[in-house]
Protein backbone atom coordinates (compact mmCIF):
# COMPACT_ATOMS: atom_id res chain seq x y z
CA UNK A 1 0.00 0.00 0.00
CA UNK A 2 2.64 2.64 0.85
CA UNK A 3 4.08 2.56 -3.13
CA UNK A 4 0.40 3.11 -3.83
CA UNK A 5 0.02 5.69 -1.67
CA UNK A 6 3.97 7.48 -2.96
CA UNK A 7 2.68 7.21 -6.41
CA UNK A 8 -0.37 8.79 -5.50
CA UNK A 9 1.34 11.56 -3.70
CA UNK A 10 3.69 12.40 -6.60
CA UNK A 11 1.13 12.42 -8.81
CA UNK A 12 -0.77 14.79 -6.59
CA UNK A 13 2.66 17.17 -6.84
CA UNK A 14 2.81 16.86 -10.59
CA UNK A 15 -0.58 17.60 -10.42
CA UNK A 16 -0.13 20.94 -8.30
CA UNK A 17 2.79 21.61 -10.44
CA UNK A 18 0.93 21.67 -13.47
CA UNK A 19 -1.77 23.77 -12.10
CA UNK A 20 0.44 26.21 -10.89
CA UNK A 21 2.27 26.60 -14.43
CA UNK A 22 -0.73 26.89 -16.23
CA UNK A 23 -2.09 29.92 -14.12
CA UNK A 24 1.50 31.54 -14.47
CA UNK A 25 1.24 30.46 -18.45
CA UNK A 26 -2.65 31.75 -18.28
CA UNK A 27 -1.57 35.08 -16.55
CA UNK A 28 1.20 35.43 -18.76
CA UNK A 29 -0.94 35.18 -21.68
CA UNK A 30 -3.18 37.72 -20.62
CA UNK A 31 -0.50 40.29 -20.20
CA UNK A 32 1.00 39.72 -23.59
CA UNK A 33 -2.55 40.35 -24.67
CA UNK A 34 -2.55 43.54 -22.81
CA UNK A 35 0.63 44.56 -24.25
CA UNK A 36 -0.21 43.36 -27.76
CA UNK A 37 -3.68 45.79 -27.84
CA UNK A 38 -1.40 48.85 -25.91
CA UNK A 39 1.19 48.40 -28.83
CA UNK A 40 -1.43 47.92 -31.64
CA UNK A 41 -3.22 51.22 -30.14
CA UNK A 42 0.53 52.75 -30.09
CA UNK A 43 0.45 52.06 -33.89
CA UNK A 44 -2.60 52.95 -35.12
CA UNK A 45 -1.65 56.89 -33.16
CA UNK A 46 1.55 56.95 -35.04
CA UNK A 47 0.21 56.18 -37.97
CA UNK A 48 -2.55 58.93 -38.01
CA UNK A 49 0.23 61.42 -37.24
CA UNK A 50 2.20 60.10 -39.58
CA UNK A 51 -0.28 61.10 -42.07
CA UNK A 52 -0.83 64.12 -40.60
CA UNK A 53 2.62 65.07 -40.67
CA UNK A 54 2.79 64.04 -44.31
CA UNK A 55 -0.12 66.59 -45.18
CA UNK A 56 1.13 69.50 -43.13
CA UNK A 57 4.80 68.89 -44.93
CA UNK A 58 3.27 68.61 -48.61
CA UNK A 59 1.35 72.22 -47.61
CA UNK A 60 4.28 73.83 -46.28
CA UNK A 61 5.77 72.89 -49.29
CA UNK A 62 3.28 74.31 -51.63
CA UNK A 63 3.29 77.58 -49.68
CA UNK A 64 6.97 77.56 -49.38
CA UNK A 65 6.49 77.59 -53.67
CA UNK A 66 4.75 80.15 -53.95
CA UNK A 67 6.35 82.37 -51.34
CA UNK A 68 9.05 82.72 -54.39
CA UNK A 69 11.10 79.10 -53.20
CA UNK A 70 13.02 78.07 -56.31
CA UNK A 71 13.32 74.52 -55.11
CA UNK A 72 9.24 72.82 -55.45
CA UNK A 73 8.03 75.55 -58.36
CA UNK A 74 7.55 72.67 -60.49
CA UNK A 75 5.78 70.80 -58.14
CA UNK A 76 3.61 73.44 -57.24
CA UNK A 77 2.85 74.83 -60.90
CA UNK A 78 1.71 70.73 -61.16
CA UNK A 79 -0.86 71.41 -58.10
CA UNK A 80 -2.25 74.55 -59.36
CA UNK A 81 -2.51 72.78 -62.69
CA UNK A 82 -4.56 69.89 -61.22
CA UNK A 83 -6.86 72.38 -58.96
CA UNK A 84 -7.84 74.42 -62.04
CA UNK A 85 -8.55 71.25 -63.92
CA UNK A 86 -11.01 70.09 -61.34
CA UNK A 87 -12.27 73.44 -61.49
CA UNK A 88 -13.12 73.67 -65.22
CA UNK A 89 -14.72 70.07 -64.82
CA UNK A 90 -16.99 71.21 -61.80
CA UNK A 91 -17.91 74.29 -64.19
CA UNK A 92 -18.14 71.84 -67.14
CA UNK A 93 -20.48 69.44 -65.04
CA UNK A 94 -22.81 72.39 -63.85
CA UNK A 95 -23.29 73.59 -67.64
CA UNK A 96 -24.84 69.94 -68.01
Amino acid sequence: MSVIAEIIDTLENKIEKLFTRMASLEKINQDLKTELTNTTTIIQNQSREIDTLKKEYEALKIANSLLGSEENKRDTKLKINSLIREIDYCIAQLSD
